[in-house]
């Protein structure tokens, strides 16, 4: 006689594998964890020897700036003088002075022009080479050379001022002679041509 076996009243049950998986979940969460924290702590290394050496460097450059003063501080009136002139050779000689004449014949107008140039000092800003400079120009048109000015000033190579205004005349002609303080920075790369306003003729 062949007994059936009702296998719906006796389900499958296997106790053993939800412990497994549990297991196995919480080893993954352990081993993600202490990954995570292993590059937090390499991070948090890393962080902390560049702070080091920032804090380093600055000591030194602090160091430095102090034995600088106090080497200038030894040296009589006439050498802090030459060695300042020094530093303004340096800066000159780096200088591009052909840069600086092709960018002023960008922003003059036709009916203004050059009538002469001082340099009252070159120096370096950080790893920029700047120069300030008393330019003179003449013109018989006043809106142009207005106009020139705000040229400069929104040019980022130029920060120009109006210092003074002669008023010349010759037998047949009337002019006035507008002396700019200048501050030249050049660009970087290359010299921009600024639209001239007033018309070149």
């Amino acid at each position: 006689m062949i007994t059936k076996t009702n296998l719906a009243s006796k389900p499958f049950r296997n106790r053993t594998l939800p412990y497994v998986i549990s297991l196995l979940l919480l080893a993954l969460a352990v081993a993600g964890t202490a990954w995570a924290f292993t590059k937090w702590r390499e991070a948090a290394n890393q962080n902390e020897i560049a702070v080091a050496n920032i804090k380093k460097m600055e000591d030194e450059l602090k160091d430095l700036s102090s034995k600088n003063d106090a080497v200038q501080q030894q040296l009589p009136a006439d050498k802090r003088e030459l060695l300042i002139a020094a530093h303004k050779l340096v800066a000159s000689k780096s200088f591009g002075w052909s840069r600086l004449f092709s960018d002023l014949e960008g922003v003059l107008p036709g009916s203004v022009s050059a009538s002469r140039i001082a340099v009252e000092n070159v120096y370096k800003d950080g790893d920029r080479i700047k120069a300030q400079l008393e330019f003179a120009v003449l013109s018989r048109d006043y809106p142009a050379v207005m106009a020139m000015i705000d040229n400069m000033n929104s040019s980022g190579i130029f920060r120009a001022e109006l210092r003074s205004q002669d008023l010349q005349q010759t037998d047949t002609i009337t002019y006035t002679e507008y002396t700019l303080s200048l501050l030249y920075t050049p660009s970087v790369g290359y010299s921009p041509q600024i639209a001239q306003n007033g018309g070149n003729e």
